[in-house]
């Protein structure tokens, strides 16, 4: 009996279009959330073809619902008459109990919607992972970067006399 490894798939439809890495160094993440984003046709072929831009957008929950506000994606060319507007408010898709308890978490505990990463997931639909997260003063900045460096530096040390 032959006992190989099974090489990992690695999936066509995945794709990360775009990340925000500013988020983890502004803000501590306490939870994230994946939401499904309405698109129009244009921008789901933008997103495929171009990329977006997520790092100055938020979200916000408003009259019983969840939007993405000031995210990029850029116009499709090949739709001219019928394209997109590049900084729309677009709808997030989330269920009911998980809307009241996003609601609940920045009216009355202080949180921010802060958008991390957008991507296709394995069939190919777009989500955005949201992370619900409070912001950091600029000593935790500080204290953040502090750590970060010690770890790059004790991986050299241990690279190096190890």
């Amino acid at each position: 009996m032959r006992c190989t490894m099974a090489k990992p798939k690695t999936d066509p439809n995945y794709k990360v279009i775009a990340e925000n890495r500013r988020a983890r160094y502004d803000y501590a993440i306490e939870d994230d959330l994946e939401c499904g984003i309405i698109l129009q046709g244009s921008e789901v072929k933008s997103l495929r073809e171009n990329g977006a831009n997520i790092a100055e957008s938020y979200a916000s929950v408003e009259n019983g619902e969840l939007w993405l506000i000031n995210g990029y994606i850029p116009p499709y060319e090949q739709a001219k008459t019928w394209g997109h507007e590049e900084r729309r408010r677009r709808k997030l898709l989330v269920s009911r109990k998980q809307l009241a308890r996003l609601w609940s978490d920045t009216q009355r505990k202080g949180y921010t919607l802060v958008p991390l990463v957008l991507y296709f997931n394995h069939k190919g639909v777009a989500k955005l992972k949201i992370g619900i997260a409070k912001g950091k003063k600029t000593e935790d900045k500080r204290a953040t970067e502090a750590k970060r460096d010690w770890q790059r530096q004790k991986q050299r040390l241990l690279k190096h006399h190890g």
